[in-house]
């Protein structure tokens, strides 16, 4: 059983109604289908994920809150801060994106083996990855495969 991380733009996608942009609604559905097998995983959220999805229209903020439910929650403690801070520092993650480094950084140290996001900027980025994942090691833990749903399914659909 994989331990998994779901970060809010993920949540967002699955509550939200259908688009009629059909890059969008393909990632719906794409997070829709993923969500199908999650009970496969092991599945965590983050103090930094009910914060993000609690802003915002509050009748979506409520759905949002009441899908993770069931997930466990990892904190936003001064080690994962630490980390974070870190990413910023060395400017892989912009400093206006503390949020998105925190996400990265809760899953590294709670040993987290995949995050998935639509997050393509500063998460699930190829021209970055490396340079997250040797902050990563170089502070004794091992990086998380990041992915999309849709990366995500592909791995699970057999």
């Amino acid at each position: 059983m994989r331990k998994v991380y779901i970060e809010t733009s993920v949540v967002s996608y699955y509550v939200a109604e259908l688009s009629d942009n059909i890059t969008v609604s393909a990632h719906q559905l794409a997070t829709r289908r993923m969500w199908d097998i999650l009970s496969l995983h092991k599945v965590y959220i983050s103090d930094t994920v009910i914060e993000e999805a609690s802003k915002g229209n509050p009748l979506l903020a409520e759905k949002r809150l009441m899908t993770m439910t069931e997930f466990s929650i990892l904190p936003v403690n001064q080690n994962v801060k630490i980390l974070a801070d870190k990413f910023l520092e060395h400017q892989v993650i912009p400093e206006k994106c503390p949020e998105d480094a925190l996400h990265i950084a809760v899953a590294a140290i709670n040993g987290i083996d995949i995050i998935v996001t639509w997050n393509f900027k500063h998460i699930n980025n190829p021209f970055i990855y490396k340079r997250i994942e040797k902050i990563i090691q170089d502070a004794g833990y091992i990086a998380p495969v990041m992915c999309s749903p849709e990366e995500f399914i592909g791995e699970n659909d057999e």
